[in-house]
């Protein structure tokens, strides 16, 4: 039997020399950086950084990207102008070349040009991300259609950087302070999720499921796939234009206002009532149509939520919306896949009490989600309580639209915003 690239194991040979590549580029670019900034001067050096940070990620690859494409969200946590040069990672990722290209549409149509599907197709990118590069094209019937294409190769190289990020995080479990942190399954859950953005065809179903959910919301819209013309390694769907980029700056204060209450309420439905979650709802995926409608073109990393998970998470968030603490520690002790004996289960639910007294009714500007699920996951920590780590999905879904929401409207509830979804979840 022929062994696929997919389920090929990954050999320490190759593993060896993926090590040496990222410590070449990064070392390479630190000194690059390094001299960058001396060169540049002190006022200079968060741009110097973040440009340098970002042409490193692209050399290190679609893993990295990923990282790097959730950072530039968090103005809050970075300088800002650092997150406008890491923002280019969404989608100006420098695109394949021509010879890629073709490639890519070799693999998916195969090599004779006349079995593609195509009637006019532009070797030109509209759009470059680490996996994949968006192409018009027109299909013979006329209509205009966008093609995602996967770079070609790229699969083996990400299966081994995940091969390192799972030896990694065996190492962290063997270290004592660390040792109750089920790291390894986050890793692994966080990377086959990651590792199936690759399929494209997974995204198709992806697309329209998505589409058909959030269909009663008429505020979102998301183009149609278009299955009969799909290949292996290639998505194609409706070509929506005209699109604008999703920058606060261009918009007054209520159309600011506007445009985070509806994302909000699409994002509390898929988090709440659907099961279907998209974790990566930043501003290269998300585009706002010339009637307000907000675009959302990508369904690459998109996570089905288990029925007992949603409806947990949900109990969760509803309670620390209303500040009942007492009630979100036994919903983390419900949802736990391990609590040790002998824990102090006393102490551990006035932690869980205190944390959310902290931080209920608290407005977008005031409340950082990721603060809150760090000393969450402390109190888990040293409890030795092991958290589900499906619950990691929901949290990055939220996280990578925190960092949106602080730019556009700091006075969001952003709590107060999901409870008419969450009742609805909650008594259906």
């Amino acid at each position: 039997m022929q062994v696929s690239e997919r389920t090929a194991p990954v050999g320490r040979a190759a593993l060896a020399a993926r090590v040496a590549c990222l410590a070449a580029l990064t070392a390479g670019h630190a000194a690059a950086g390094t001299l960058d900034a001396v060169r540049a001067g002190p006022r200079q050096v968060p741009d110097v950084l973040g440009r340098r940070a970002a042409r490193l990620l692209c050399g290190l690859g679609p893993t990295y990207v990923k990282g790097g494409q959730l950072l530039s969200t968090r103005s809050d946590l970075l300088p800002p102008r650092v997150c406008t040069a890491l923002g280019r990672l969404h989608d100006r990722v420098a695109p394949m070349t021509r010879a890629q290209t073709d490639r890519a549409l070799a693999e998916a149509y195969g090599p004779e040009p006349a079995a593609r599907p195509f009637a006019v197709f532009d070797h030109r990118a509209t759009a470059s991300g680490s996996i994949a590069c968006v192409h018009r094209a027109e299909l013979a019937d006329g209509r205009r259609v966008a093609v995602k294409l996967r770079r070609p190769g790229i699969e083996r190289r990400m299966r081994a950087d995940f091969a390192l990020l799972r030896a990694g995080a065996l190492l962290v479990q063997r270290l004592p302070p660390l040792r109750k942190v089920p790291a390894l399954r986050i890793v692994e859950e966080v990377g086959g999720a990651v590792l199936g953005q690759l399929d494209l065809e997974q995204e198709a179903r992806s697309l329209a499921a998505l589409r058909a959910n959030l269909a009663a919301l008429p505020y979102f819209r998301l183009p149609a796939p278009v299955p009969e013309a799909c290949g292996p390694g290639a998505l194609v769907m409706d070509f929506v234009e005209p699109l604008h980029r999703f920058r606060a700056g261009q918009l007054d204060r209520e159309q600011r206002r506007q445009v985070v209450r509806h994302v909000l309420q699409g994002v509390y439905r898929m988090l709440f009532i659907d099961g279907l979650v998209h974790c990566d709802m930043h501003p290269g995926n998300l585009y706002l149509a010339p009637d307000g409608v907000v675009v959302l073109l990508d369904a690459g990393f998109v996570i089905r939520l288990e029925p007992p998970v949603r409806r947990l998470f949900a109990e969760f968030f509803m309670n620390m919306s209303l500040g009942r603490g007492a009630e979100c520690a036994d919903v983390v002790l419900r949802s736990a896949e391990h609590i040790p004996a002998g824990v102090d289960l006393d102490a551990f639910r006035a932690g869980v009490v205190a944390l959310v007294a902290a931080t209920t009714g608290r407005r977008a500007g005031e409340f950082r989600l990721a603060p809150f699920a760090t000393r969450l996951f402390d109190l888990q920590r040293r409890s030795g309580i092991a958290a589900a780590p499906a619950f990691v999905f929901p949290l990055m879904s939220l996280l990578v639209l925190e960092g949106m929401i602080n730019e556009f409207d700091v006075d969001v509830d952003f709590q107060g915003e999901a409870i008419p979804t969450l009742l609805t979840a909650l008594n259906s």
